[in-house]
């Protein structure tokens, strides 16, 4: 394509044009996927720089989900066409079964102000220790209303980095944004700090003054328990002492290798994922997050832990997780806002736990498929609409495929040959 300049002072229709313009054979129509209301529009289109059209996704509903004995409908986006279902399917197993447990371990989050500091290290912590107390009432102005709400700054303090990096330092603030997602919260306080750092010590160069997504004191478990024999016949005959075991194992192995325990991984992601998605909260942060605490210990390890304690099996998902309830699109995006309403209006702490049981039934789901039946019967059941539709079928041929696939491997390839086997009849 040619260098453009300017294209972001361009308005809608002349980037689309531009567009068309300069990719051969252009034929979507971006009218398609526009919002009916202009005024819904015109939102979506401010959310983000440069935009041209809409991106839709499935919005699904997971039902049956009881979490410490409330019961929700589960609003998930997603594209992948068994994840939707699997939840759903893992919520109704558990609800039979005492539903899920949850609990909030913490909930602050971390911020830095990251500076270069040449002197002596002693006199900057005396320098630091001297200051605290007047540049945390520096901050009181910016923390009114979220004191209000039972928030704001709960510690500073100076952390030394220059084992790792010469001459680096950085300030660590720690804070509870209540409902919050807290990102901007958090940065107004580090960027006055810094100013407060910076007319205060000598020798300093300020770097840099953001948020972390690293929220390990901001955490949620999920778990699910039930006696084994309550497990019988969950497949074909098996025992549940067997399928307990083998669960176990299968979860075990994803603990000690590391191949196998990002897949492991992105499974219960695919859950909690679809639900930050729905509820306008930042799926990024919490992706980035998750997997540096799987890798906490020096290796990269399941998120998921499963045993089996006397004759009770137990299965559980600790992961830190900041999300919010109020501000950003949780409050402006349309479907935010109902997938918001859906859940009753949660809490920033009653959606992480509902956040957190939606990827732990997600994991359930999919290890107890891959020691079972594998992952592809249902995976291609699910996906065979998807490859239908691929390969041009009709309505009429899509109900053939249904009923002739019912028990028989699904491939693209399979399914392109029953695909021309039908076409051949007429």
């Amino acid at each position: 394509m040619e260098f453009v300049s300017g294209f972001s002072r361009k308005t809608k229709q002349e980037k689309r044009q531009w567009l068309i313009e300069n990719v051969q054979n252009w034929e979507l129509d971006f009218d398609l996927f526009n919002a009916q209301d202009e005024g819904t529009q015109k939102l979506l289109d401010e959310f983000s720089e440069n935009t041209i059209a809409n991106f839709p996704l499935p919005f699904g509903l997971a039902p049956n989900f009881m979490i410490n004995g409330k019961t929700y409908t589960v609003p998930m986006v997603c594209e992948e066409s068994s994840v939707v279902a699997a939840a759903s399917k893992s919520a109704k197993f558990w609800k039979s079964r005492g539903g899920f447990q949850a609990e909030i371990l913490g909930t602050d989050k971390l911020g830095h102000v990251h500076f270069l500091y040449s002197g002596d290290e002693a006199k900057l912590r005396a320098l630091f220790e001297q200051n605290k107390s007047s540049w945390l009432s520096e901050l009181e102005p910016l923390q009114v209303n979220m004191k209000k709400r039972g928030g704001g700054v709960r510690s500073l303090e100076l952390v030394s980095y220059t084992h790792k990096l010469q001459d680096y330092y950085c300030l660590e603030l720690k804070a509870d944004t209540c409902d919050a997602m807290g990102a901007n919260f958090i940065n107004t306080l580090l960027e006055k700090l810094a100013s407060l750092l910076e007319s205060s010590v000598e020798n300093i160069e300020i770097l840099m003054s953001i948020l972390s997504n690293y929220t390990t004191d901001s955490m949620v478990r999920a778990q699910v328990s039930c006696r084994v024999d309550e497990l019988d016949n969950v497949y074909e005959g098996m025992s549940g002492a067997e399928f307990a075991s083998k669960f176990s194992r299968a979860v075990e192995v994803a603990r000690v290798n590391p191949l196998r325990a990002v897949t492991h991984n992105k499974g219960i992601m695919n859950g909690i994922d679809a639900v930050i998605l729905a509820t306008g909260n930042d799926f990024r942060a919490i992706e980035a997050c998750a997997h540096a605490y799987a890798s906490r210990e020096g290796e990269y390890q399941s998120l998921t832990k499963a045993s089996v304690k006397g004759d009770v099996f137990i299965f559980e998902l600790t992961i830190p997780m900041a999300l919010g309830t109020v501000g950003g699109l949780t409050t402006l995006h349309p479907l935010a806002k109902a997938s918001l309403k859906l859940l009753g209006s949660p809490s920033a702490q009653e959606l992480m736990m509902i956040t957190a049981c939606t990827g732990l039934a997600q994991n359930f789901g999919a290890v107890k498929s891959l020691i079972t039946s594998g992952i592809q019967k249902g995976h291609m059941k699910m996906h065979l609409l998807n490859i239908l539709k691929s390969l041009g079928a009709s309505s009429q041929e899509e109900m053939h495929c249904k009923k002739y696939f019912a028990d028989k491997v699904i491939s693209v390839t399979n399914v392109r040959e029953y695909l021309n086997h039908l076409r051949s009849l007429h």
